[in-house]
């Protein structure tokens, strides 16, 4: 393991930044899941912060397109990586058949519709702290080899520690990306409450459906709340 945690680190560390790379550990995440991407034969790979009390959001994804679709289960309130989150347990699903569509049936026609057929999820936990989830999207039908699974529990394992690390940080020199985006839809989040008189619950539910409806990221939609560009209860929203 101590190998392939080696070899892996490798990978990360050599892989090209590119032009829309955000900085500091989004980047960071950004570069891990292209590099599982390619290491699981995957057609995109995502990581998504969470917080006990609901609060969630997309950190990186392999490539753009990916963002939209890490962030569906979210707005649908049903997915694998909802479901691993909760359980702290892997949801491996290596073909989204009748099955699935009973158990989700929101997210997996939804995901269908846009071209996956298998999803796998992982818990980004240590100890009794639980940090998010890595998801990894496949195009075509198929299970996780035996050692495809040991890489995609070691990328999870450095996911958390990246975002570990980053915490630390963040306790000394201020919110880098991840962190700060995070801040900014806990902010938003109880403006939409007070703007709408509705639990804080109810608040991120309406910044989720806002964002779906008009197909942009719950992070830009965060950004226009607390920068007063979009009211709610107003006529904009």
């Amino acid at each position: 393991m101590d190998e392939l945690i080696t070899r892996v680190t490798r990978l990360i560390a050599d892989e090209p930044a590119r032009t829309d790379d955000r900085a500091g550990v989004g980047g960071t995440l950004r570069r891990l899941c292209s590099v599982a991407g390619r290491s699981l034969s995957a057609s995109g790979v995502g990581v998504s912060v969470m917080a006990e009390d609901g609060l969630r959001g997309v950190a990186a994804v392999s490539e753009p397109a990916y963002e939209a679709i890490e962030e569906l289960q979210f707005v649908l309130g049903e997915g694998p990586c909802l479901d691993a989150f909760a359980t702290r347990r892997p949801v491996l699903v290596p073909e989204l058949a009748a099955a699935e569509m009973l158990r989700w049936p929101g997210y997996a026609p939804a995901v269908r519709d846009r071209g996956m057929r298998a999803v796998f999820a992982f818990p980004l936990q240590i100890g009794a702290a639980r940090l998010g989830v890595l998801d990894v999207f496949r195009v075509e039908a198929g299970a996780l080899s035996a050692g495809q699974l040991r890489q995609a529990l070691t990328f999870a394992d450095m996911a958390v520690t990246t975002l570990l690390d980053e915490q630390e940080r963040a306790a000394t020199d201020g919110p880098d990306d991840v962190m700060g985006q995070r801040a900014e839809l806990y902010q938003a989040q109880g403006m939409v409450a007070v703007q709408l008189g509705v639990p804080l619950a109810d608040a991120l539910a309406r910044l989720w459906a806002h964002a779906y409806a008009e197909g942009r990221p719950l992070g830009d939609v965060a950004r226009d709340v607390v920068a007063r560009r979009l009211v709610f209860g107003s006529d904009q929203s």
